[in-house]
């Protein structure tokens, strides 16, 4: 009997393939995300879940899902999932890492590069017709790029890449993280500070940390106001690590110049959100990995782990490596 493996989300063909070869699919093909109510009956008699971002995998789930072996997740973080529960009930965990770092770092420059030179207000400026002068010395004057200094919160394999990049525009890199990297200080050329430092000395703040309890919140109104009134923030990690309210008051109230976000503390981002009001922030829909390589490389990798555990076989993706300790992957096998 094959393994049965819930698909929670359209995700693109390469992941179901992979899927199909080995166990019985059971494809959401629909792009909005389950209900909760949808969910936890979908899971009560699979052996994998393969989820996204949208789906909350807690314990009232897994407990509602007593053959479950693996959740494969597409996507690096796993916040949405209660990875200590999963590794005490011996339920393994694999992500999506590496495959989508190039991508998100070339995202974060494309918000970067769009706040600084105010490239969605220029846009509208075109297409609503308020471009009446052919040209004008002081017409929508934005921030230099090349030059300045770049503050990374969080120097993982997206920071890194991210830190990469700004080496062509010439750039002094600062970075923050509770790991310091002494071997790519050296090779790279960037500097380690504290936070505070970091974010009263750099021009552009680029966000790149997990969702934990302690990065809840990070960034709020006192470290807000300790950034230059000419700096630009970016935000590709997580919604919640950025104080939201205070950051819409920062950006009306000019404690920063600008910000480019892709998340946010609550999403889809609801209509009524102060930030929607302001012309000095661009806002995308988390789509930071959206290209059409990178999506597909993540729905191979998360599927492939997903095989694996259930061959009985330890996957480079896996997350919560302890879980073997607690329930060894022989007990796991099942094709």
């Amino acid at each position: 009997m094959k393994p049965v493996v819930y698909v929670a989300r359209e995700i693109p063909e390469n992941g179901i393939k992979i899927l199909e070869e080995c166990c019985e699919v059971r494809y959401r093909k629909e792009m909005p995300p389950p209900s909760r109510e949808e969910l936890l009956a979908a899971v009560k008699d699979v052996d994998a879940i393969y989820c996204t971002l949208s789906e909350k995998i807690d314990k009232e789930l897994m407990d509602s899902a007593p053959r479950l072996r693996v959740v494969g997740t597409m996507s690096v973080g796993v916040d949405h999932i209660d990875v200590d529960y999963a590794t005490s009930k011996g339920i393994y965990v694999v992500h999506t890492p590496g495959v989508l770092t190039d991508t998100t770092a070339d995202f974060a420059w494309a918000l970067l590069m769009a706040a600084a030179r105010r490239v969605v207000e220029a846009d509208k400026m075109v297409r609503s017709g308020g471009w009446k002068i052919q040209w004008a010395p002081t017409m929508m004057l934005g921030h230099d790029v090349h030059g300045k200094t770049l503050g990374i919160v969080g120097l993982g394999r997206i920071g890194l890449a991210v830190a990469k990049r700004a080496r062509g525009f010439d750039m002094k890199v600062l970075y923050y993280d509770v790991v310091r990297r002494r071997d790519v200080e050296e090779s790279m050329g960037i500097e380690y500070v504290e936070l505070d430092e970091l974010l009263r000395r750099s021009d552009f703040v680029s966000i790149h940390v997990p969702l934990t309890p302690q990065t809840r919140g990070l960034i709020g109104e006192r470290e807000l106001k300790l950034m230059k009134p000419t700096a630009i923030l970016v935000n590709t990690s997580r919604g919640p690590v950025v104080d939201e309210a205070a950051l819409a008051r920062a950006l009306k109230e000019r404690w920063i110049a600008a910000a480019g976000l892709d998340v946010f503390e609550k999403e889809p981002l609801p209509m009524d959100s102060p930030l929607l009001e302001l012309d000095n922030v661009v806002l995308t829909p988390h789509i930071a990995s959206a290209s059409y390589d990178t999506r597909a490389k993540m729905a191979e990798l998360a599927a492939t782990g997903i095989v694996k555990v259930l061959k009985g076989e330890e996957p480079e993706n896996l997350f919560n490596k302890d879980v073997v300790k607690v329930r060894p992957l022989e007990q796991v096998k099942m094709i």
